[in-house]
């Protein structure tokens, strides 16, 4: 199969992913444990013949049942679905989540989603999957369910680093806590995100370093501070240092700003995208315009060391694009 399909939902799915071998999760930032799950997932499909196919719920169950949102997402769904295309998967499901579907009983979501919709001819999930009302729905569940069915059912354990298995909370709590290297480790590629670039303050720019600018949301936890970066302007790769906070103006909601290392285009309006390469400083509070200068111009400085060092973590990473 050439053709990557995304699904949003399974009300019509082509036949092109009917009796897939499919992998359930959340699989929010599509880390290593979860590539682990993936890798398994297509050596199963492959023996068989028939497609290797993501299905995961958005928003995030969490966020469902929480008043507001409040999960620091790792991958929003575009990005998720650019990791399992990445991944050499057939097809992503993108299964929305809500109250209803979650008072889905275990038996009625294998017998609609997996029987009738897809027909799979097995399913790949971590040994610590639940589905269905009150969490019924076991990797012992599934197993059994799959004897009844007919379909295949592989259980993977979690991938171990150091003494606690890799997790997307992991992940966030590094990033909350600027430890770029470490959540960058857990997830086997380095971590971006995007957006429009927006019109700022535009104070950068009178300071001699104007930024493009991407909006955050209120659930972005990444650790405030300066990072060494490399951004995606269509298929133009640039270099920079961005800030992210202002703990001398207003630091309500701060955008992200990367300053881009010999590039001074109008791009208000693009999509650009991010991914952190490594973390410079925390974010501080200087005497006045002079010192923050000279702090910015260290900070280009060791951005670009940081950089000159820097490398894919293998073909996952050269495939998102920030690596030749």
């Amino acid at each position: 199969m050439t053709s990557f399909y995304r699904l949003d939902g399974l009300d019509k799915v082509p036949e092109a992913l009917r009796g897939a071998f499919v992998a359930i999760g959340s699989f929010d930032g599509v880390h290593r444990g979860h590539q682990a799950v993936l890798a398994r997932l297509k050596e199963q499909a492959r023996a068989r013949g028939v497609p290797a196919v993501m299905l995961t719920f958005e928003p995030h169950p969490r966020d469902v049942f929480a008043p507001t949102p409040f999960m620091f997402r790792l991958t929003p769904p575009d990005i998720k679905a650019r990791l399992a295309a990445a991944l050499g998967l057939d097809g992503i499901v993108l299964m929305p989540f809500s109250r209803d579907l979650s008072m889905v009983e275990a038996e009625d979501f294998v017998a609609r989603f997996l029987v009738r919709a897809l027909r799979v001819s097995g399913v790949a999930v971590g040994a610590d999957f639940h589905f269905g009302h009150n969490r019924r729905g076991t990797p012992d569940f599934l197993r059994a369910a799959g004897q009844v069915h007919g379909f295949a059912v592989d259980i993977l354990d979690l991938l171990p680093e150091g003494a606690e298995p890799v997790s997307s909370s992991r992940i966030r709590a590094a990033l909350t806590a600027g430890e770029v290297s470490a959540a960058n480790c857990m997830l086997g590629y380095h971590w971006f995100f995007g957006g429009e670039v927006i019109k700022g303050d535009q104070r950068g720019r009178t300071l001699g370093f104007p930024t493009a600018n991407i909006a955050t949301a209120s659930t972005f936890a990444l650790a405030q501070g300066v990072y060494a970066v490399r951004a995606r302007l269509g298929e133009k790769l640039l270099d920079g240092v961005a800030a992210y906070g202002k703990p001398m103006f207003n630091n309500e909601l701060p955008p992200f700003e990367t300053y881009l290392f010999d590039f001074d285009a109008d791009i208000y309006g693009r999509h650009l995208e991010v991914a952190l390469i490594g973390h410079i400083r925390g974010q501080e509070k200087f005497g006045g315009l002079e010192e923050l200068i000279a702090a910015m111009t260290r900070d280009k400085l060791n951005a670009k060391d940081a950089l000159a060092q820097c490398g894919a973590f293998g073909d996952l990473d050269r495939k998102l694009g920030f690596f030749a």
